[in-house]
């Protein structure tokens, strides 16, 4: 049986747990509902513009821009986005067992360069066969839009030289505070759109000429969807903390109560023992 000063040390120790779980988790609430705030307010612009630029592109022709170029793919690069900490769940696993998976089945036909963002991703691919190209690792939280444009144009000068004939992500797309979406999406060249011959019916007379105005609007276009898919990522991983955080606060009262109990109990027996002690020597006394 544990000694009384044992339990009060156990308990002591998880009461202190508590307190930096819950805080954690206040912390966590107030990132998230500011990443829900941009994430809701920029959905409908960064949805509506692939299949904008898709419909632009299907008119122009695919020869207009650099960026439009088919080319079959023997060499692509991979994004991976996850977070720079831990206590988030199962939030950067399985996004790296994902990315994994992505990347055998991608390495037996193309050759494969990673673009990793946040400490999880560099640490996870560091060893791996894959060469890593690109990597920002510390404060991801904390990368302004003029960071993700560099990276953006990393990958755009990559595949304008061609030196990769595609560009895929692999991040956490935020679809509710309980989980979210692992997505695997493909940002370079922009797809060739659905229902061509009622897009076709539809052509435009060009003001300014088609190349003048692709040559603005698709350096746009990429730079929005990965700033799109690094607010999306950043969102995921604050609610992904935010229920993790409440989890252990649960977990950490429970034990508390449950370590109480079995302290109340010891209690209990050594007094009634005392008592018993006591009564039997009163009546040996009294004999």
């Amino acid at each position: 049986m544990p000694a009384l000063i044992d339990l009060r040390r156990r308990i002591k120790s998880v009461s202190n747990t508590r307190q930096i779980t819950q805080a954690m988790k206040t912390v966590s609430t107030a990132k998230f509902k500011k990443a829900q705030r941009s994430v809701l307010e920029g959905r409908p612009h960064w949805h509506s513009l692939p299949g904008l630029l898709e419909r632009i592109a299907f008119w122009a022709g695919r020869q207009v821009s650099p960026l439009l170029d088919q080319r079959k793919e023997r060499k692509i690069d991979v994004l991976v986005i996850t977070s720079d900490k831990g206590l988030c769940g199962a939030f950067n696993s399985n996004l790296l067992a994902k990315a994994g998976e992505f990347l055998e089945t991608k390495g037996e036909q193309a050759d494969i360069g990673l673009a990793l963002v946040g400490k999880k991703s560099v640490h996870s691919f560091r060893r791996s066969r894959f060469p890593i190209l690109y990597a920002y690792a510390g404060k991801i939280d904390k990368l302004s839009l003029v960071n993700l444009k560099e990276i953006a144009r990393h990958l755009m000068r990559r595949y304008v030289f061609a030196q990769t004939d595609a560009v895929y992500v692999v991040y956490n797309e935020f679809k509710s505070i309980l989980a979210p979406r692992i997505t695997v999406t493909k940002i370079l060249p922009v797809p060739e759109p659905e229902q061509e011959k009622t897009i076709a019916l539809l052509a435009p007379d060009w003001e300014p000429e088609a190349e003048r105005l692709l040559g603005a609007l698709l350096p746009l276009y990429v730079e929005t969807q990965v700033a799109h898919i690094f607010f999306e990522s950043i969102a995921a991983e604050q609610a992904a903390r935010m229920m993790a955080m409440e989890n252990a606060a649960r977990n950490a009262e429970e034990l508390i109560n449950d370590l109480t109990l079995v302290m109340n109990k010891i209690r209990q027996s050594l007094i009634t023992k005392e008592l018993l002690e006591i009564m039997t020597a009163v009546e040996a006394l009294a004999k």
